[in-house]
């Protein structure tokens, strides 16, 4: 081989490690970009007309990086709200992770769940988004008796665009699902068939809302759980991390949170080596109560108290599974189980006074 050939070759591996450096430094750039937005601040932010009189609840503890961290994710639908309108939150998780354990839970909050709003008195659990995120933190957090450190509120429009920027998703539909509505001139239609089928954004918005059967929102939470568990898979597959600066890009405009960058980096490298432990509903439907109060309807808890123990028992479940002295592999059976709505149960109000949840 000639010294020129020996050139040639040397220089042309150079030329690929430039153009690989050169792609990785733009890709974290691209990153960075968009998760630098995520953080909404003045009146680009979703609640600039209510954090100069924001409820002042007590900052949530900061998370070090090694204890179990809590995120309060949040749903909204705001369409045909004007800017600075808070609607209620249609949809209300706490994702818990355990960094030491490696093992998330998710709970799915019902929203006509009645407690204590911080400083505004009882009300549906769903209401307290509407006085700020600090007091939905607060709120969540004395419910749970965890501490909430931060805070995830999308508009609905971020997720059809989050689904759709990963492509769609594969899902098993446990039934037919129909509902349709004049008075909301069809806008919340919903016409999904039984069985496994590719589910884009708007037709994955179908599914994650429908409560239109004997369980409503008992059914509709677990759907919820089951939904984003696969959505969390999509996003982490080859493809999907290949095309984060532009999924990044597509959900930017419809996400606020209270993380920083360098929380977001730190909670992205616990959640992609974590596994799923268990999917819960809040409250559990053995600490329910229907009751009636200023003649609508709302769930209120049996005992607060026992609502805190159980929350801490899934905790303690999920570490000694993690530990393997019990349950060896066993997890959660209710985990992935489609719901199929034929528990016994009786549905509950829809009287939230939320006019922009007429639909499903």
């Amino acid at each position: 081989m000639t010294k020129r050939t020996k050139r040639a070759i040397l220089w042309s591996v150079v030329g690929v490690l430039i153009a690989i450096a050169a792609f990785v430094a733009y890709y974290f750039i691209a990153i960075y970009n968009q998760v630098e937005n995520f953080q909404k601040t003045g009146e680009e932010s979703p609640f600039y007309k209510v954090q100069p009189t924001e409820t002042k609840v007590p900052e949530p503890p900061k998370w070090e990086g090694t204890e179990r961290v809590n995120i309060l994710l949040m749903g909204v639908d705001a369409r045909g709200l004007k800017k600075g309108e808070i609607p209620r939150s249609d949809t209300m998780l706490v994702a818990s992770l355990d960094p030491v354990a490696k093992k998330i839970n998710l709970f799915s909050i019902l929203r006509d769940t009645y407690t204590e709003i911080p400083e505004h008195g009882s009300d549906r659990i769903n209401t307290a988004i509407t006085h700020g995120p600090n007091t939905a933190m607060k709120a969540v957090s004395d419910l749970l008796g965890i501490p909430i450190q931060y805070y995830v509120y999308t508009d609905f429009q971020g997720f059809i665009e989050l689904v759709d920027a990963v492509g769609g998703v594969d899902f098993y539909v446990e039934k037919d699902m129909h509902y349709t509505s004049k008075a909301d001139n069809h806008e919340y239609d919903i016409d999904l068939k039984k069985g496994q089928q590719h589910l884009d954004g708007e037709t994955a918005l179908q599914y994650v809302r429908f409560r239109h059967d004997a369980m409503s929102d008992y059914t509709r939470t677990e759907r919820q759980r089951n939904f984003l568990k696969a959505v969390a898979e999509k996003l982490i597959s080859t493809t999907s991390i290949m095309n984060l600066p532009s999924i990044l890009e597509k959900v930017n405009p419809y996400i606020d949170t209270n993380l920083s960058i360098n929380d977001m980096w730190k909670l992205a490298t616990v959640g992609y080596t974590s596994d799923m432990s268990a999917s819960e509903q809040i409250p559990p439907m053995e600490l329910l109560v229907e009751q009636t109060i200023g003649g609508s309807s709302v769930l209120g808890v049996r005992s607060e108290e026992e609502l805190k123990e159980y929350v801490q028992e899934v905790f303690s479940k999920s570490e000694t599974d993690a530990s393997g002295t019990e349950n060896s592999g066993d997890g959660d059976a209710s985990n992935g189980t489609p719901a199929d709505g034929s528990a016994n149960g009786s549905e509950s109000g829809d009287n939230d006074g939320n006019t922009t949840s007429t639909g499903p």
